[in-house]
């Protein structure tokens, strides 16, 4: 596991390389109070087979003031404006957020890795921006996960056609205290009747992630990139 502090242009992140060249990147953005190191320990749990040579991106969000912790500086892809259950959010905030992963995205292409092999990712607030940056990527992506999310940006979400038929993973669990999980059903439906056919599972667990998950999830990501 390496830590990195690139240039200023992109964010830092912890990057974990495969035994093998890289041939796939898979970028994961952790939620309201994390970092990066948040889901770094879910890739040996993956056993991911080795000849599929993924390299693991997790960044790290900018410590800013939170509205609704009384504005009590934290990591944070974005302001949360609002406790309520559609969650008001500061959308060019996002944006911007959507804006820094997608350089990762960039970075990886330069670095080699075709775009068709690189997944985006993100637990809760980091779903949120993962759906804005794969969604309005203006190269087809492998994958788009959101892991006990919802769509922040539905409103004005404008996709590019070049992720028209990109695989998306939606999981959330039925115990979801934080994010209901009618908000991940609300963003099901809301990217069905855009024509997405997103896959949608459950987990009897809390805001989590359970170990039958991280198998499930092992089993998309090997779907998508065989």
């Amino acid at each position: 596991m390496t830590t990195l502090a690139p240039t200023p242009a992109l964010l830092p992140y912890i990057e974990i390389e495969p035994s093998k060249p890289a041939n796939a990147a898979f970028i994961m953005l952790h939620g309201l109070g994390a970092d990066g190191n948040d889901f770094a320990p879910i890739v040996p749990e993956l056993r991911l087979p080795e000849d599929m040579a993924v390299r693991f991106i997790f960044p790290h969000a900018p410590s800013i003031p939170v509205t609704i912790n009384g504005g009590y500086v934290m990591p944070a892809w974005y302001d949360i404006l609002e406790m309520s259950i559609e969650r008001k959010v500061d959308e060019a905030h996002l944006q911007a957020s959507a804006n820094a992963v997608r350089a990762l995205v960039d970075r990886e292409i330069e670095r080699g890795i075709d775009s068709r092999r690189i997944i985006v990712a993100g637990f809760s607030q980091g779903g949120a921006v993962a759906y804005q940056t794969a969604l309005t990527y203006p190269k087809p992506l492998a994958g788009l996960m959101g892991l006990s999310t919802y769509l922040a940006t539905a409103a004005s979400l404008k996709p590019d056609s070049a992720n028209r038929d990109i695989p998306i993973r939606i999981c959330h669990g039925t115990m979801d205290s934080v994010v209901p999980e009618s908000l991940g059903r609300a963003a099901l439906s809301h990217l069905q009747t855009m024509g997405y056919t997103p896959e949608y599972n459950t987990y009897p667990m809390d805001h989590s992630v359970c170990l039958e998950e991280i198998h499930d999830i092992s089993a998309w990501i090997q779907k998508v990139l065989a």
